[in-house]
């Protein structure tokens, strides 16, 4: 029988200090990022400690490569989030469009 290995774990929310930390930030860019942009939305305890989601992270990582690494003014970066969040709907919208034609030609297919 092999030995039980514990799986990893995933965390479901991360304080303001571990998401300052994976970007090497103080917590006060986190706040002030999370003013400026709006898909930035963590939960508050009971006591207003903010709690970043996954979600919350991966939108971060987003802002902190158009800001830092990209040079893009934050009014730019806001651009570019909602021109990327845009594309995201289209290609819903086309799966959609592409899985009722599938569905027609099936139908058809059958009839013939």
């Amino acid at each position: 029988m092999a030995p039980y290995k514990e799986l990893e774990s995933v965390k479901l929310y991360y304080s303001i200090g571990e998401v300052a930390r994976m970007f090497d930030v103080n917590t006060s860019l986190i706040r002030f990022w999370e003013k400026e942009f709006d898909i930035i939305k963590p939960k508050k305890n009971k006591k207003g400690n903010r709690l970043f989601t996954k979600e919350d992270v991966d939108n971060f990582k987003q802002i902190y490569q158009l800001v830092k690494e990209s040079g893009f003014t934050l009014n730019g970066a806001k651009l570019k989030l909602k021109e990327m969040k845009s594309v995201d709907t289209d290609k819903d919208g086309l799966r959609s469009t592409l899985l009722g034609i599938r569905e027609s030609l099936l139908e058809l297919k059958d009839k013939i």
